[in-house]
């Protein structure tokens, strides 16, 4: 079955990470991600991947607790960097090439990002992982998939999660939530669902970048969401 998109973003959670425990970092769960990741660039896809850090330290509860917000997300951007780290390690094993790119410079470690580099890598069939967030504070990954996904010209962002798409409330705590197949940006903007921020949210609507929200845990969804079947959300413009 042919792709519907040459290039994707896909946006991996840190707790994601973390597996059943949702922190630290799983090393069968990170090979179980490395996996699907294979599957995917083997049909020929170009992939970059941001990657969050909430598995080791998220800014805002850090400031809750009485760090220093600032200090707090740049603290959250070196986690990010560590699970970047761990998940090129993860594909270089299974002989997928990989490259990490850094928005803070730490040139011993990773690349800076540099955008025509990266579209580079991802041409000659290297995986991408974009760490350390946009490199300044206040901004979620989220955020920063949005902003490198118009950078970078993708076709689509890819939201992967532990569940099944976008509710219009929590289904962990609601067995009675209703998935939406469909939605417009500005109804996820309007209904104020969770699932993205309302800045990422808004710079995939203003250059018009389809995003699809799925469950990450069910084998293959990555692969059938590249190929264009329905699987999970789809945000975009009715």
């Amino acid at each position: 079955m042919a792709k519907k998109y040459k290039r994707i973003l896909l946006k991996l959670s840190g707790e994601v990470f973390g597996g059943e425990r949702k922190y630290g970092i799983d090393l069968k769960t990170l090979g179980v991600i490395a996996e699907e990741i294979k599957n995917v660039r083997q049909v020929g896809v170009d992939i970059a991947i941001v990657v969050g850090g909430g598995n080791i330290f998220r800014g805002v509860s850090g400031a809750v607790n009485g760090i220093d917000r600032a200090t707090g997300d740049y603290m959250g951007m070196l986690a990010t960097v560590i699970n970047s780290l761990a998940l090129q390690d993860a594909l270089e094993k299974i002989k997928v090439p990989s490259r990490v790119q850094t928005a803070i410079e730490m040139r011993s470690v990773a690349e800076p990002f540099i955008r025509r580099r990266a579209i580079r890598h991802m041409e000659k069939g290297r995986v991408v992982i974009l760490a350390a967030g946009t490199g300044n504070p206040y901004f979620s990954t989220d955020t920063t998939a949005a902003l490198r996904a118009a950078e970078l010209n993708v076709d689509v962002v890819l939201k992967a999660t532990k569940v099944g798409g976008i509710y219009d409330k929590d289904p962990a705590l609601h067995p009675d939530a209703k998935k939406y197949n469909t939605i417009s940006y500005m109804s996820l903007i309007r209904k104020r669902l969770k699932v993205m921020d309302f800045t990422a949210a808004s710079l995939c609507m203003e250059n018009n970048i389809p995003i699809i929200v799925l469950n990450l845990t069910k084998s293959g969804n990555v692969k059938k969401a590249v190929l264009g079947k329905k699987i999970g959300t789809l945000v975009k413009d009715k």
